[in-house]
């Protein structure tokens, strides 16, 4: 079932969302609970200069999927706001789960059809899977690819079939009542006795499989040939009464006091914290996973309105649009050198400069889409042993 509201956007132009489904994971309808950027709009980017036969063959509109909640409301204010006041061009958001538009733009390709889409805004992981079918257009000419940071270009890829738009870090969280004495220096606190019964991983281990394998004594190089040091290293959590749950569990349970430490992204810890909770967080000396979500054109558009989704990209990489977008959904942008909330000055799980991604652990994306599914029932497998 489709509802569409409809908004009032600048230059006349109506923004209408179709919601389709709720978001499928629910980390994107938990930001709502830390508020949107206080600024309520931006300066059209300078990028937006646009020239030839294409720029005057304006499509009627253009469809960008998106999540709900503060996701939503942040993009709208922070993309496709401004990219509308300066193009007279309205957005249509289509709001449904992330995996959805895998089966629904490759069976559109396989098919010689018209993509239901203009611009898919996605995790990189959903992405990759699109771009290893050759169902991506190469993002290679967009304005302003050199002035990101390196974590905006996905990896295992000679061209660009996407972009990543943001990052985000799988810290562990703590309950400062539980670590009386400061934050605990190793994931190996997963499997302590002491909080036996009391921590936490995500449903599908999302954040953990790199952690795992260097806590475990492995290395991100002997995977995924050689993942026992992972496997093992997930038992001693599994033993030591691992409760599993998506983002709204996490940021219940750190505020209501039922775990003490769990792997989770910055996000869900800080909206405990803002709801009075003793929680912080902290990347431990193995390093913590960094991932990314981002925007892709699928292939089979007619070119003026491939042209102008590449133009709607290029207002979501500008520095405008980066400091409000990302503002809203409290998550490190790649453009570099903005300005960060606040409360996340000087956190090292939010990277602002190439320096601070360092720390961090990443997985090729390719990788993780090949193996994603094995991973999973391994992992599902060594959790219900406990």
């Amino acid at each position: 079932m489709t509802v569409d509201v409809g908004a009032k956007s600048g230059n006349g132009g109506v923004d209408v969302t179709q919601r389709n489904h709720r978001r499928g994971l629910p980390r994107r309808q938990l930001l709502r609970r830390a508020g949107l950027a206080a600024a309520s709009g931006v300066a059209a980017p300078a990028i937006l200069k646009y020239r030839g036969a294409l720029a005057q063959d304006k499509p009627a509109t253009l469809t960008v999927r998106s999540w709900d909640g503060v996701w939503l409301e942040s993009l709208r204010r922070g993309v496709s706001e401004p990219f509308s006041d300066a193009t007279g061009i309205p957005i249509l958001h289509t709001v449904t789960q992330d995996i959805e538009t895998v089966p629904e733009i490759l069976d559109a390709v396989e098919h010689g059809r018209v993509p239901p889409i203009h611009v898919d805004w996605n995790t990189a992981i959903n992405i990759t899977m699109l771009a290893l079918r050759g169902a991506t257009e190469d993002l290679s000419d967009l304005a302003g690819l050199d002035a990101l940071l390196p974590i905006a270009r996905p990896t295992g890829f000679d061209a660009w079939p996407f972009v990543n738009t943001y990052a985000y870090v799988f810290a562990l969280a703590y309950r400062e009542d539980a670590f009386a004495d400061g934050p605990p220096d190793s994931w190996r606190a997963l499997a302590n006795p002491a909080v036996r019964d009391r921590i936490a991983l995500f449903q599908d281990g999302g954040g953990f499989y790199s952690a795992a394998q260097v806590t475990g004594g492995g290395t991100l190089a002997e995977m995924p040939d050689n993942m026992d040091p992972c496997w093992s290293f997930m038992a001693e959590v599994a033993a030591n009464g691992a409760r599993l749950g998506q983002d709204p569990d996490m940021t219940e349970w750190l505020s209501n006091g039922d775990v003490d430490a769990c792997c989770t992204i910055t996000s869900d810890a800080r909206a405990a914290r803002q709801d009075g909770a003793p929680v912080a967080w902290t990347i431990p000396q193995e390093g913590a996973e960094v991932a990314t979500d981002g925007m892709c054109i699928p292939v089979g558009l007619p070119e003026n309105e491939r042209y102008w989704a590449a133009r709607y990209i290029e207002t979501a990489l500008s520095p405008q649009s980066q400091q409000v977008w990302c503002d809203g959904l409290g998550l490190p942008p790649v453009y570099p050198g903005l300005t960060p909330p606040a409360d996340l000055v000087d956190d090292p799980t939010y990277p602002t400069q190439e320096a601070d991604f360092q720390p961090l652990l990443s997985l090729p994306t390719p990788m993780v889409a090949e193996h994603k599914d094995a991973w999973l029932a391994r992992y599902q497998e060594i959790m219900s042993a406990g």
